[in-house]
Formats: C-alpha cells, structure tokens, sequence
C-alpha cells in the first residue's frame, strides 16, 4: 500500500533557535509588531510502498532517526495518510 509521510522537523525547545531569532528582528524591522515568537523547522513529505501502515511508520522513524533529523537537537513528528494511486507527490 502507499503511504504518505508528512514529517514537522523542529529544534528542541532547549535549543536557542538563531535563525528564528533573525526572522523575529526581521519581522519587527518591517513592522510586524503583533508577533511574539518565531521558530524555524522543516517540512518533509514522502512516499513509500509498505505492507501496513505500522511498517511504513516505522520506516520513515527510521529515515527520521538516521538521516532526516538530529536527535540531538531536533524532535519530529509524523502524520501518514493513504495514497491512491495517481495522487503521488509531485517532485
């Protein structure tokens, strides 16, 4: 079956986040003064063909775990949904 992995990549939040903190100075040089914090992370979707949706959860913990985030510095979160054929991500 295939699944959709949509994966949310952010710093702990013991992690001073620099490039947060240079967007939040950006925003409020350009007057956007209503807002109060800025975290940046990434965004990740992929596809991947597996058995069952434990599998596939699985799979991607293990991208997330060796390539995609530092576990050190990083948390993740992963959402899988169902693809039907024909919907895949576009590259």
């Amino acid at each position: 079956m295939l699944y959709k992995a949509k994966i949310k990549i952010t710093l702990r939040p013991s992690i001073l986040d620099v490039q947060g903190k240079t967007v939040m100075q950006a925003l409020g040089n350009l007057e956007f003064d209503t807002v109060e914090a800025v975290r940046i992370g990434k965004y990740i979707e992929m596809e991947l063909n597996e058995e069952s949706e434990p599998k596939a959860k699985e799979r991607v913990e293990e991208a997330c775990k060796k390539l995609l985030s530092n576990p050190v510095m990083e948390d993740y979160a992963i959402e899988l949904e169902v693809v039907e054929r024909g919907q895949n991500v576009e590259n």
